[in-house]
């Protein structure tokens, strides 16, 4: 039953968000299985296509609905009105190029505090845009860069492994922070977001860059991670794992992970917990039983209503806890 042996107070704030069972032993190798397809995660020094150039944007634009590999779409999928929000397609300078993001807040007044928004491995397609129209309705400047863009339009990929091992393999950590970073300035930039007042958000992919980012950037207020992986990424690219670096994180995080999620063994959440005890961030994780990877994704079969709103609750009032 969801929320069993929690003690919780207003909307569901995690008194004791410890929900995983020690008995449970699961491991994690080079592949994975996503839904009944299996994954394979390997691939990551997987060398450039000819040609390839970091200057290249091969991505311009946002998806207009969701990205191919996440069809079918399931009826519980969520549209957000965008009545009374600014929200659509703008271009993050950066470097090397611009860089196309979706962002979305309250179309009266400004200097909202701003949420970063990092997408799933499916890019910034329907479902992350809409999070951002969910989070400017809370009164947030939410952003969300497309981080795939140098690399390649995932959204067009009907093969989950072509995503994982041409494009998410080959996207550096060390990009995805300078990117973020960018598209924080942009926002401050506009006049309508609080860069003083900053926070991050991310699904999947995205919740393992949410720990990471928070400790790239520790000016950020609050972070919330939605079952990332923590460990078993480690490439040329991707020098360090979530549970590399706990200990050292000064943000608070919340990570919000799934009792049933074959990507996160049980061991490693532990792991996690253990190395964010040694540090000071005060951050927490809350592992929601008897639900799957994805389970705040409306749009994917593994969506759990419950689950999602209990969650939904939980990430407003942590970013409103710590200041945002």
């Amino acid at each position: 039953m969801l929320g069993a042996g929690l003690r919780i107070h207003r909307r569901g704030r995690l008194r004791n968000p410890r929900l995983v069972s020690d008995t449970l032993e699961l491991h994690m190798d080079d592949r994975c299985f996503y839904g009944l397809r299996e994954v394979d995660h390997r691939g990551e020094t997987a060398p450039a296509p000819a040609g390839f150039s970091r200057r290249d944007f091969l991505v311009t634009s946002l998806a207009s609905g969701f990205a191919l590999a996440a069809q079918p779409v399931q009826a519980s999928a969520i549209t957000t009105s965008s009545e009374g929000l600014t929200a659509g397609f703008v271009e993050v300078p950066v470097a090397d190029g611009r860089l196309p993001a979706y962002r979305a807040h309250p179309a009266q007044g400004g200097r909202f505090p701003t949420i970063l928004v990092i997408q799933e491995i499916f890019g910034v397609h329907a479902y992350i845009q809409d999070i951002c129209r969910r989070l400017a309705r809370l009164g947030y400047y939410a952003i969300a860069p497309e981080l795939f863009a140098r690399q390649g339009d995932v959204s067009k990929m009907s093969d989950i492994n072509q995503i994982l091992s041409e494009v998410v393999s080959r996207v550096p950590d060390a990009q995805v922070y300078a990117d973020l970073d960018a598209a924080a300035a942009f926002a401050e930039a506009s006049g309508k977001a609080d860069g003083a007042r900053l926070g991050v958000i991310g699904f999947c992919y995205g919740g393992r860059m949410t720990w990471l980012y928070a400790h790239h950037n520790p000016k950020i207020k609050a972070g919330v991670g939605y079952y990332g992986l923590l460990a078993g990424l480690k490439s040329p690219v991707k020098p360090q794992d979530p549970v590399d670096i706990a200990a050292q994180i000064t943000v608070p995080v919340l990570g919000l992970m799934a009792g049933q999620d074959s990507y996160v063994p049980n061991a490693v959440v532990d792991q996690m917990r253990r190395n964010l005890r040694q540090g000071s961030s005060r951050s927490e994780i809350a592992v929601i039983p008897a639900v799957d990877h994805g389970f705040h994704a409306d749009y994917r079969p593994t969506y759990d209503r419950v689950a999602a709103e209990y969650a939904w609750n939980l990430t407003q009032d942590w970013f409103k806890d710590h200041g945002l």
